[in-house]
Order: C-alpha cells, then structure tokens, then sequence
C-alpha cells in the first residue's frame, strides 16, 4: 500500500508544481481503454484538447506529456483571444492496432462524466472517424466530420495560421511581408505540412521538405515542386526560415549551434527543447522564434468555431488575427528584450489574471 500512496503523492506533487486543476484517469478493462485526461484551467472556459493516442513506454511519460500539453493549450487559447481554457488527454496504447468503436464510446462516456469541464478533438493517433464515435456518447467532442455538422479536418486552418506567423515574421526581419523569394525548410509533410507547403508554393516561395515517410516526400515534392532532403541536411542549410511540423524539441544546443535561419516559425508544439534556455539563446543568436502554441491555433480556432456555431468566414477573421498577435509579441521581445515565447507567455497569463478579476467580482 505504501507504494502506491507515494505514487498518488507524486501525481498530486506533479498537479501543484504545474497549477493543474484535474486528472482523471480512465480505465476499462471491457474495451482495453487506458487513458488520462488532464484539466489545467478552466478560467476563461471549459477546457479543450485534443486526444492523443500513443504507445507510451509508461504510464508516467504519459502522464508527463499530457500535463505538458494541456498547459500548452490553456495559453493557446488565451492568447488567441478564445474563451476556453486548456485541457489534453491521452490513450496508451498503439493507434494502429489497439482501437475499436466500444474503446472510443467507452472513453467518451468518461469525457460525459465531466460534465462540459472538458471538450476534446482529434489529435496524433486519433481521427475524425474517433470523433464521431466519442459523439455517440457525449456531445463534448469537435472536429467531427463535416457531415455531421461538425467542422471537419483542421489542418488546413492551422497551417493557414503557421503561414500568417511567418509572414508577421518576414515582415519585421526583412520590412516586408511578401514571401516571393524566401526560402523555407519544412520539417514534417503530414496534414498540416502539406497544406502549408501549398500556401508557400502558392506564393513562389522556395521550399525544402523533410519527412521519415520517403514515398510522402517524393510524393509532396512532385505534386508542388518542392526540393526533397534528407533529416541530417536540414541544419546545415542556408534558409532563410525554418518550419517544424513534426514533433517538438527539435530546436536544442545542437541545433541552434548549426542555425543560420533568420526565423523559425512552425505547427509543431513545444518546438524548444527548453523554453527558457532555448529561447534566450535565440534571442542572443538573434534568430526570431515565432512562438508555437500561438501560430498552430488555427486547429483550436476551428473547434472553437464549431461549438460556437460560427461558419467559416468567421474562423478566417480569427485566424487572421495570429497576424497581429504575432507583431504583438515580437514588439513586446524587442521593448523588453526579452525571448518571444517570454512575451506570449507574459500575453496570455495577463489575460487570464484580468479575466479572474471579473468573474471573482460578482
């Protein structure tokens, strides 16, 4: 017994140190359903992210990753302006192998269970499909299928979200934001990538894509025109911006050393490896880091928009905004010289306070 009270007290010592609110962990033995929802603030809304499924070596690296990323998601949706709060949730296990429709009802009786505090969507390892049976049990789930009235896929709104972050950088590091003539790496041709490397193309921009999945390469490449190399190529390159849309912590000691990109700004999240270690050495190597969890709303925007009602136009309008808050931001780094992903954090936790300030008020 004494074994298991330490683990619990760790888990409560983990919630303290991070200002989590609520983990719930989930567990059916029926449908093999193992998984962990992690609440983090609820300030401005209920709590909403997406659900990732992944084989984790661990129950605490799993634990660890879904507090990450539901911290993440709460300054994503304060900075972006949206009245939701930040929430994640993961299913142990391997996605290509281990779902089923009566796994994915049973956790969505789970998310029932919450009462609204917590919405999800779909995230690595999950789909719309996912959606759609999580919906047969509980409302509180976006990002299904445009069929049924949901808002479908939203990549194409997140990359469109990346492409205006790079364009606010482009704008303050070379005085103009016309891309024509740039030059782009983009790390990770899935969803997002691809439709970002489109908007890129579309813009005469020249690209270079990397991804583990060489037939995906060859494929993207052809279908855009876009110049395919290999992973160990990427920092050594001359860019003039370089676009992760993998997975996170590529932006390290290593790489920084080799860097000659003038701006990184990219959809994958948690692209520094440490924020405050990374983001000062950025900042002093003068490269300009677009902050991750803001120009990747676009997704978030779209779920937001579907629970809300709103019709296409008006997720554009709020996706447009990463423009302007992407100034924002790079003007708050160059008055206080302080790293970009301190003046985002700095944005969004002000929000916060001054929206706690009114709904204690009455």
């Amino acid at each position: 017994m004494s074994g298991n009270s330490s683990i619990v007290n760790s888990v409560l010592d983990q919630l303290s140190a991070s200002g989590h609110k609520k983990v719930v962990y989930c567990n059916d033995p029926d449908t093999g359903l193992k998984a962990i929802i992690a609440i983090h603030d609820t300030t401005l809304g209920p709590a909403l992210g997406g659900t990732r499924m992944w084989s984790y070596a661990t129950e605490a690296e799993a634990l660890e990753d879904v507090l990450r990323l539901s911290s993440a998601m709460t300054y994503k949706a304060a900075i972006t302006g949206l009245n939701l709060g930040g929430g994640k949730a993961v299913i142990i296990g391997d996605s290509r192998k281990g779902k089923s429709e009566a796994m994915m009802r049973s956790y969505g009786r789970f998310i029932k269970n919450l009462n609204g505090e917590f919405i999800t969507a779909e995230d690595v390892g999950t789909t719309t499909k996912d959606m759609e049976y999580i919906r047969m049990e509980t409302s509180h789930v976006t990002g299904v299928p445009e069929s049924l009235g949901g808002a479908g896929n939203p990549a194409p709104t997140t990359a469109k979200g990346v492409f205006l972050g790079i364009k606010a950088c482009v704008k303050e590091v070379f005085g103009t934001d016309m891309l024509a003539g740039r030059s782009v790496v983009v790390q990770g041709i899935g969803n997002v990538g691809e439709h970002l490397v489109a908007l890129l193309r579309a813009e005469n921009v020249e690209v270079y894509i990397s991804d583990i999945n060489e037939e995906r390469l060859q494929h993207v490449a052809r279908t855009y025109k876009a110049k395919p190399i290999s992973a160990d190529k990427i920092f050594g390159l001359d860019a003039d911006i370089y676009a992760p849309c993998a997975l996170g912590a590529t932006v390290n000691d290593k790489t920084i050393n080799k860097m000659k990109f003038a701006i990184i700004a990219g959809s994958a999240n948690n692209q520094l490896a440490d924020e405050n270690v990374h983001g000062q050495l950025l900042l002093e190597k003068g490269i300009l880091f677009a902050p991750d969890y803001l120009i990747n709303a676009g997704g978030l925007i779209s779920c937001y928009s579907e629970l809300t009602g709103f019709g296409k136009k008006r997720t554009m309008q709020l996706t447009e905004n990463i423009y302007n808050a992407t100034r924002d931001v790079i003007k708050m780094s160059k008055t206080d010289n302080i790293p970009t992903i301190w003046a985002a954090n700095r944005i969004a936790e002000k929000r916060i306070i001054d929206i706690k300030k009114i709904k204690s008020s009455f």
